[in-house]
Parts: structure tokens; sequence; C-alpha cells
């Protein structure tokens, strides 16, 4: 079964990592331990083993036999719970010593010293050089040293022997220890981390209960930070920078709708009127009929492309708008464009300059581009007043292509420049226009705009003043 609980599964995984460690350290301090105190007996019993060595050798001469020198010997030499041992080449018992008197009567007992299963082992392998091995017994055992020694009389082996059973308790102790330690000290720890977890993550579930309440409603809400420096705190600046740009997006929607339905509501109610007015006369003449059909016509027109024009923006803010590009020359294009909007430029009296550099080769989407110089164009065309010229310019810089599109119109107001590439933004106001030429719906530049950037390359207002603005696209070359 999972955890679903954060703070579950991190007091978990604490317990988890701390157990390990704790068994980790326990089982390496036993190993050293266990070794430090072996190789301490091991020196102990060594030095025992060299003195008998070294005292047998000399009382050797002043005996018979090596069995009375070692019986000798062992009569004098004593350690405290040692045994010392005197052993033929075959493995029998020569001489033997078992430790003194019990100094006290709370001092324990020297168990048996297991002398016939050490001899089975010389007599397997005689020892040339001294050799330490374990005699285990229920209690702990032994740890004994021996090495062989030449007589006159024949090959002997002596040793010395220790009783492990004082350092098996001290390390039963141990073991005892650290099984009843290492429990206490995970749940400790199991606790502590659960804790430690619990208030780690509070700020997290304070954040979950306030984010639960925040809807379309309240988007200005926001997270609440206990400590911008942490973690928790960096992602609740991420979700609360993430609120305000879906505030912002929401806003823009809202503004957007009301705007679109604001645009739409006019040539509907243009439509409606007239459809209206046709019909609430009765034997009316074909030209008054006409008139209507022209005028709802013209709304339709109007209409049809605000509905376009939106729908590509929306598009395009999805980003399902693919460019098709495809080699073309910017000279060409431009110079096509302008001969599209000829008739309305001469129905406005304005007429269109060209100065174009030759053979300007791109890669661009032909329909999109076309599309961007004709908003550009239209616009020129619906400000300038009669009797003027627009320009148009395309040349080679360092940056890439650069077209600028000039007119000589009324200019566009200060506090207008700086949202002119917004959705519905229209300086009409200030900017005067011939009323046969029907309003646009302040979305040709938004989407002249994107236009530019999906390629690339940028569109800015140049200037603007009371003789004329200047539009430039630039785009890499």
């Amino acid at each position: 079964m999972r955890l679903a609980s954060v703070r579950a599964r991190l007091a978990l995984w604490n317990t988890a990592v701390l157990a390990l460690l704790l068994v980790l350290l326990a089982a390496g301090a036993y190993a050293f331990v266990l070794e430090t105190s072996r190789a301490r007996t091991d020196s102990v019993v060594r030095d025992a083993m060299t003195d008998l060595q070294y005292q047998l050798v000399a009382e050797r001469p002043q005996h018979a036999t090596t069995r009375e020198a070692a019986q000798e010997v062992l009569q004098e030499l004593q350690f405290r719970h040692i045994t010392f041992f005197v052993y033929d080449s075959a493995g029998a018992l020569v001489a033997s010593s078992l430790p003194r008197a019990r100094a006290s009567r709370h001092e324990p007992p020297e168990a048996a010293f297991d002398a016939t299963r050490l001899g089975r082992l010389i007599a397997a392998d005689w020892p040339t050089r001294s050799r330490a091995v374990s005699l285990p017994d229920p209690e702990g055992g032994y740890r004994a040293v021996t090495i062989g020694v030449q007589m006159p009389d024949g090959r002997f082996v002596v040793g010395a022997a220790a009783s492990l059973h004082e350092e098996e308790e001290t390390l039963a102790a141990a073991r005892l220890a650290m099984l009843v330690t290492i429990p206490v000290a995970l749940l400790l720890a199991s606790l502590g981390g659960w804790l430690l977890a619990r208030r780690s993550l509070q700020p997290m579930i304070i954040m979950r209960e306030h984010a639960a309440r925040i809807g379309a409603s309240n988007l200005s809400d926001r997270l609440p930070v206990s400590n911008p420096g942490d973690e928790v705190g960096q992602l609740a600046a991420v979700i609360n920078d993430l609120l305000a740009r879906l505030e912002l997006a929401f806003a823009r929607q809202r503004q957007f709708m009301e705007d679109a339905s604001h645009e739409l509501r006019t040539p509907v109610a243009v439509i409606q009127h007239e459809a209206s007015l046709a019909l609430s006369r009765p034997g009316r003449n074909a030209g008054e009929y006409e008139e209507a059909l022209t005028i709802v016509r013209d709304a339709g027109r109007r209409m049809r492309r605000m509905v376009d024009d939106l729908f590509m923006l929306a598009r395009a803010d999805a980003g399902e708008i693919e460019l098709r590009r495809a080699p073309l020359y910017l000279d060409d294009l431009v110079a096509e464009v302008a001969r599209n909007v000829r008739t309305l430029a001469e129905e406005r009296g304005v007429s269109v300059a060209l100065a174009l550099a030759e053979e300007s080769p791109f890669t661009g989407d032909d329909e999109l581009l076309h599309r961007l110089v004709l908003n550009l164009l239209d616009n020129a065309i619906k400000y300038s007043p009669p009797g003027t010229a627009i320009s148009l310019r395309l040349t080679r810089a360092a940056e890439g292509y650069r077209l600028e599109v000039s007119d000589t119109g009324p200019g566009i107001p200060l506090e207008v420049q700086p949202h002119l590439f917004e959705r519905f933004v229209r300086a009409d106001a200030a900017r005067t226009r011939d009323e046969s030429h029907p309003a646009g719906a302040g979305l040709g530049l938004s989407i002249a705009r994107w236009i530019a950037e999906a390629h690339g390359g940028r569109l800015t207002l140049e200037r603007s003043s009371a003789e004329g603005s200047t539009f430039v696209l630039v785009l890499p070359g």
C-alpha cells in the first residue's frame, strides 16, 4: 500500500536511512571493538608464550629432559588468566600450568582448558613460527598462541592460552546495548522526522488550502510566502507569478471579448436596422432596396473581415498557425501589394511611390507577408489626405531587410502610440478618414506585428507627427 502523505513518506525514508546508518555504524563499531580486543589478547598471550620459550631454553641445560625443565619453569611462571603448556611433536601434553588462585571470591573461576583439542592441532601441523588459534567453547572459548622449539631431546611446542569468557561477556553486553539503543533511537528519529516534516511542510499545506480557494473570480489573490529564501517560498513565488500571468490573460480575454462584442454590435445593428427599415414600408422602389442592400453588404463585409481577423489571432495565440515557408523576393511581393491597392488609392486620390531594392531573396510565408504589407498600406491610404503620396522604401541593411511605409496623415496621438499594436486600439479620433472607407476594428496592426515576429523580424512605429507617420518592418536577411 502506497503512503499518500508526503510527511509519512519523508518520515519513513528518514527512519530507513537512519536505520541503515545506525546498523552500519554499530556493525563497524562492533567489528572494531572485537578486532581491537582480539589483537590485545593476542599480544598479551604472545608475550607470555615468548617468556615461556626463553625460560624453557635457559632452564633446559640444568635438567636431564625437557619435560623436567618445563615442569620446573611452569611452577615459577605465573600469569593471571593465562594457561601455559608444553607439547611434544606428537601432540602429547608434556607440562601445563593453571592460572593462579582467585584473588577474591568475586573473581570468576577459570574454566578448564581443553588441552587435548590443541594437542590434536599441533600433531596435525607442527608450528615452525608463532601461530594464534581459537578454541571455542559455550562460554566464549580460548585464544592460544603456539610456537615450535627444537630441544636436545626432540621437538616440542610451547604456548600460552587466555580465556575469552570475559571478553565475550563484554561483547554480549555491547550487542545487547545496540539491540536496545538502536530501536529506541529509530523510534525517536521517526517521531522527530514526522514532526520535522510536518513543520517543514506546514507552509505547503497553507498554500494548498489557499490555492483551493482561488478561482476565476478572485485571481488577484496570491499564495502566502513565509520564507522567500527557501524552496517552498520560491515555489510559492513561482505559483504567484503564474497566477499573475493567468490574471493578466483573463483580463485580456475579458477585454478582448468586450471589444469584439462592441465591434460586432455595430455592423449587426446596421444590418438589422436596414433590413427592418426596408421591410417596414411596402412599395419601396428598386433604388431604395438597392441602397439598403448595399449598406447591408458593406456591414456584412466588415463583419466577415473582423471575424476572420479574430479567428486568425485566436489561432496565433494557440500556436495553431504553421508558417508555409518558401523562397520568394520581397521586392516583387511589395510591388504586387502596391498594384493590388492601386484602385483603392486612386479612389482616395492618393499615389504610391516605390523605392525597392532589387533582388531581395527571402524565405517566408508569402500569404502572411502579403497580408502584413497590405495592412500597412491599407492604413496609410485610409489616413492620407487626397492629393498626397505614400512612400514604400525597401532597402538592405546590416540587420536584414528594412521596409518603410510612410504617409502624410495627421499623425497618431502620443497617448495612443504605446498601445498602437494592441488589439482593438484605433486612433480614429485624431486621424481623419473618408467616411466612404469603412472603419477598421483595430486588429490590422496586431496581426501585422505577429506576422513580423513569426518571421523573426519586428514591426515598429518609427515616427509620428502632424506631417505623417512612418512604420518600419525589419526582417532578417
